[in-house]
């Protein structure tokens, strides 16, 4: 559970902010949206791969 406090003389809109960024950086909606569906060990494997071949051919390393 994610606490917030309000400041004295702080905006709601602030507060919102400060919450919205602190909501991404526990990178919960990620989590929930991996647990949504299982997906297995090899095509985990194969996306990693994948994904590392494409850094590398646009990076160029």
């Amino acid at each position: 559970m994610l606490i917030i406090n309000v400041k004295e003389e702080e905006s709601i809109d602030r507060a919102l902010k400060r919450y919205k960024r602190k909501h991404q950086s526990t990178r919960l909606m990620k989590e929930l949206r991996k647990r949504k569906t299982f997906e297995k060990p090899s095509v985990t494997r194969r996306n990693e791969v994948i994904n590392a071949a494409y850094r590398a051919e646009k990076y160029g390393v």
